[in-house]
């Protein structure tokens, strides 16, 4: 019997301007669609001008979602892992799951969780501010204790209990992007030890045997222990076994290697990241696979940093490197996240556009879903 893969792939949820925080960067009311319609010809004649297939799509609509759905499944993404934030005490970007997502007829279909996308945010949305004042933040990432309980409440309330929800061993699956801004926000080290302590009770209250906490890692990165001594430092693969986490993966290649030349090229240093993983790490590690990368929809100006010759066969190099990496760890779930289902401003999508057509997808179907 062949093996079943669930295929994940990271869900951007502004493609939409349901949430009105959102005219501050997007004033047109489509989301970041503004920033993919309106790119234009750098002033070294580079033009990103790619279009969507399915066009500028409110993806918080539940009919929209019902064809994503269907289109997903068909080529083998299973799962859906939806960028979830919480700026100034309250959510932020929930309508694509909230009313897309959760409202469409065959949401049964397809399982997600939640990745707390719990960095800063700052100019890099807004066009007219990214090129000279794009580190500006508006709202931190990092949260105290008793936001970090209302989080914790709210996700377990309403989204751990849905029957779609993403789980491993029946325990429902959170990830956290930045591991940094998690502790410096409650306060260090042990007091994060204290608050995921909290929230596994919480969580085993509502019912489930635990929580499968995963966490984003960027390579090394240093950490600061004690969320406010410098001279207390660790790096992730410490923070990793301190926190007790369950799982790592990734969240884009950019975050650890060199992305400004060819895909190929990118996929042998991605091989050597996986396998160092494997040695330094104690807790299962899930691959990852990216699409590319690009930001250029975000800017005026040209900004380099772009990954070459990242056509769907080459891409489809990564999901066979992929498969054999979970092939060869056959104790473990086999989770395979994917950035992403819609990153079009950072060039690392799997919707159809008109220069691949739906070749992304294709790549993936071939990989995961010919073979049964």
């Amino acid at each position: 019997m062949k093996r079943k893969y669930d295929v994940g792939a990271y869900i951007w949820p502004a493609y939409t301007g349901d949430e009105p925080r959102t005219r501050m960067f997007w004033k047109e009311g489509i989301g970041e669609w503004q920033s993919v319609k309106n790119s234009v010809p750098k002033e070294n004649g580079y033009h990103w001008n790619r279009k969507p297939l399915w066009g500028y799509q409110n993806e918080a609509d539940p009919l929209v979602m019902h064809d994503q759905i269907e289109q997903a499944v068909k080529h083998g993404v299973n799962v859906f892992i939806y960028d979830w934030y919480w700026f100034d005490d309250r959510p932020f970007l929930e309508n694509c799951l909230n009313d897309g997502f959760l409202t469409a007829d065959n949401r049964n279909k397809m399982q997600f969780y939640l990745m707390w996308a719990n960095h800063d945010a700052n100019n890099y949305w807004n066009i007219d501010l990214s090129d000279d004042y794009g580190n500006t933040v508006i709202w931190k990432g990092a949260v105290g204790r008793e936001s970090f309980k209302t989080v914790a409440k709210r996700v377990i309330e309403k989204y751990f209990i849905q029957p779609n929800y993403y789980k491993i061993d029946g325990c429902p699956v959170f990830m956290i992007y930045d591991v940094k801004n998690l502790i410096t926000g409650l306060g260090g080290v042990e007091k994060t030890k204290e608050a995921i302590a909290w929230f596994r009770e919480q969580v085993k209250r509502a019912g489930f045997p635990d929580l499968h906490l995963q966490i984003t890692i960027w390579g090394e990165r240093t950490i600061n222990l004690s969320g406010f001594d410098s001279n207390m430092q660790g790096s992730t693969r410490d923070i990793v076994d301190m926190l007790g986490a369950d799982s790592v993966t990734n969240y884009q290649f950019v975050h650890f290697t060199n992305i400004d030349r060819d895909y190929c090229d990118i996929l042998l240093d991605v091989k050597k990241e996986w396998e160092r993983i494997d040695r330094e790490y104690k807790v299962p590690y899930f691959p990852h696979v990216s699409c590319g990368w690009d930001n250029n929809p975000r800017f005026r100006r040209f900004k380099s940093g772009i990954v070459k010759n990242n056509t769907p066969q080459n891409v489809k190099k990564g999901m066979e490197m992929a498969k054999h990496y979970l092939d060869s760890h056959p104790d473990r779930t086999p989770l395979i996240t994917v950035n992403s289902w819609n990153e079009w401003t950072e060039t690392s999508y799997l919707e159809p556009d008109d220069l691949y057509g739906y070749g992304y997808l294709e790549a993936i179907k071939e990989v995961f879903l010919d073979e049964e």
